[in-house]
């Protein structure tokens, strides 16, 4: 519970910093993604390595309106504000990074009907100590009106630093 008068926070992408370049196939299944699950936020992982962190997308059930549905007291939030990735979903997708020697390189998720920023509850999910992916990249895709209208990467200097966001570009692989 949030102290009267006490500001969220919130991490926007910073128009100052060069944007990220993001291969064409992985920005197209995001927004795809984005917008196959209106109205409700979309989420998933990408597997990638160093030299191509932006490999494969696996996609993940947002589980929140499940869950919402049965226990509003704990999960007072439904899939239209907010996103719990199904655990079976996300087993899989590290089941396969592992086989592939590879890891999770990013988290993603859609905001419906708001812009591109880390929310307080995205920085509390992507800050909390049993987090699965501490090093992760968070990737927002806003969707407005049915449309994506932006897309923002969230990265460390290094895990417990602050995020910093920064626009996504589109490259052609």
């Amino acid at each position: 519970i949030r102290e009267r008068g006490a500001v969220a926070r919130r991490v926007d992408v910073d128009a100052s910093l060069p944007p990220i370049v993001v291969p064409g196939r992985i920005l197209n299944e995001l927004c795809a993604h984005a917008l196959e699950t209106l109205p409700e936020e979309c989420c998933g992982l990408i597997l990638g390595e160093r030299g191509a962190r932006f490999g494969q997308l696996v996609r993940c059930r947002n589980e929140m309106t499940r869950r919402h549905r049965a226990d509003p007291g704990s999960h007072p939030r439904d899939g239209s504000t907010a996103f719990w990735m199904n655990e079976g979903d996300y087993a899989h997708a590290q089941t396969l990074a592992e086989s592939a020697g590879v890891e999770v390189t990013a988290v993603y998720h859609s905001h419906v009907d708001v812009g591109v920023y880390l929310s307080e509850l995205d920085l509390e999910y992507a800050e909390h100590e049993l987090f699965a992916f501490p090093n992760a990249d968070q990737i927002v895709i806003a969707v407005q009106e049915g449309q994506v209208v932006g897309a923002g990467l969230f990265q460390r200097e290094a895990t417990g630093k602050p995020f910093a966001g920064r626009a996504i570009v589109l490259t052609e692989h």
